[in-house]
Order: structure tokens, then sequence, then C-alpha cells
């Protein structure tokens, strides 16, 4: 294949096993004048395996904004570019999305490359139903967000998908298992086409002991899907308003923190929330008004 002039290329590159890298992914990468990379350290590993030389620069989220008019430069000036992230099809999860934007906003042409995605193999091997699915990517790294956004979810019907780093994977299956029940069952893929790859379904009360029982099983990228909830299980609604949420956490939070979480439960808009907290606070006496 021959390399357009001008175009960004957003590369799918392997999860693990570098064989899974394709044909035209290799052909991109060996012809672009520039690869955007999330860490260059584990592109050039990629590239050294594939024998190909090019010219790599970091684009992550501490620098992509500051990077997006270089590269555009180079697309303006009929040079192609590629996008790739540490594994997987970028933007999923990873960096990318403001350069994508800012690319297509000035009117360059976009092209996937597509291949390995960790959502797409963790799915299509886990057993749980794939005709719809919710994907969450990371959740929040405090266990107080976390269950609250946890618990927004708690009805969805549908299969909900996560990422998981292998320092928070024990923590995230414990409140998993209190928001969803012990008894819902999940999956766990773990290390991806890697030489340790692990793919355990379990409810979640014994995936959280799976995984504390063993170092081991605390190593490495994960996925974790949790079954939806079916309709037979699905709860009424409690008829709790917005004002009656703001009003229990404004009491026992601050401020700022019981307008996240309100808004996170209810879906409400933060703002009018976190006003609707300063006024629970002014009227309770509390000291902590417009909290931290």
């Amino acid at each position: 294949m021959s390399i357009e002039e001008g175009v960004l290329y957003v590369v799918a590159t392997p999860l693990g096993n570098l064989g899974d890298i394709s044909a035209r992914a290799r052909e991109v990468l060996d012809g672009v004048a520039l690869i955007a990379a999330e860490d260059t350290r584990v592109a050039q590993r990629l590239l050294s395996h594939l024998g190909v030389q090019a010219r790599c620069v970091s684009l992550h989220e501490h620098n992509e904004a500051a990077r997006i008019p270089s590269i555009l430069q180079i697309l303006s000036e009929g040079a192609s570019v590629a996008l790739v992230s540490d594994a997987g099809t970028p933007l999923i999860s990873d960096p990318g999305f403001r350069l994508v934007r800012a690319a297509r906003e000035a009117g360059v042409r976009v092209s996937p490359v597509p291949g390995p995605s960790a959502l797409i193999a963790a799915l299509s091997v886990s057993g749980l139903p794939t005709d719809r699915f919710v994907f969450e990517g990371f959740l929040p790294s405090r266990s107080a967000r976390r269950r609250a956004r946890l618990q927004v979810l708690a009805d969805e019907s549908g299969t909900l998908v996560f990422y998981e780093s292998s320092h928070r994977i024990a923590d995230s299956l414990e409140d998993m298992a209190a928001v969803f029940g012990d008894a819902r069952l999940a999956v766990v893929a773990r290390e991806l086409t890697k030489r340790f790859e692990q793919v355990v379904s379990a409810p979640l009360g014994e995936l959280r002991a799976w995984v504390r029982a063993d170092e081991d099983h605390r190593r490495g990228e994960f996925v974790v899907m949790v079954a939806g909830l079916p309709p037979s299980a699905r709860r009424e609604p409690s008829g709790i308003s917005e004002a009656h949420v703001i009003e229990v956490l404004a009491r026992a939070l601050p401020t700022r923190q019981a307008a996240d979480l309100a808004a996170l439960i209810t879906g409400g808009a933060r703002q009018g929330l976190y006003r609707e907290a300063q006024r629970v606070k002014r009227d309770g006496g509390d000291p902590d008004v417009g909290g931290a």
C-alpha cells in the first residue's frame, strides 16, 4: 500500500503478543514521517521488532495540548503521522482525543488502522452477553467516588466493562461486590495475549477472594466485565429526589464532595447541586460553607 499525504493514521498495536500486528499497521508505521506515541520507549521496542526506523515523539495526557500545533504543521505540509498508544487501539482510555479532534477541525483526514483492543478482546471470550454493553474505562481512584459511580450503574441491564490497574483491582472488586452484590456474575481478564493470560468467571464475591488470595492474581493489566442486572431484578424507582440526596450528603460531607457525589448519583448538574449544598450548610450553621 502507499501512504497518503497529509493523513493522520490512528494505528492499533498489539496488546502483548507482537504477532498480532497487522500487515497494514506495519506498512503505515514504516511509511509515515512521524509517530506520535504515548510512550516512545514502548513504541521503540515494537518498531525494533518490526525493523522499522521512524522518528517518534511522545504524546500523552500531560503534553498533548502542547504537541498539537507542531503535529498539525507537519500534516499541513503534506507529511503523514501515525498515532499509537502503548497497546491496543488509541483513544480507548488512552491519549489522542484532542489531537484527533484538532486534526478534523483543521480539515485533516484521519484514517483508522484497526486492530487489537483489550475491550473487544475481553468481551469476545467473556461468555457474557455482548449485544449491548457499557464501557466505563477506569473508575475513580477513591473508594467513595468509585462506589458512587457504581451505584449509578447498578440497574444497568447491559454488560458493564471496566479497565483496572494492578494496584486497584482488589479494592475495585471489593466495591463492585458491595454495590452489585456478591452473587452478580463477573469476569476478570488479566494480561490478555501475554504469557500469563487468565480469564476467570465467577460471582463477584468469589472473584474478590480469588484476587486477594494470590499476589500473582493482582499483577498486570485488567479488564473487568460484570453481568447486567436482569429485568426481573430491576428495582422500582425509589422516589428519592435530587433535593433529598444533596440535603443528606451536604450535612455529612464537605460542600464540594457532596456536590460531586450528588451529581454522580442523580445525574444532576453539579453547579446547581453545589449551590444547594451551600444553602444546606448555611441553614444548618455548618462552618464548612463553600468547603473544599
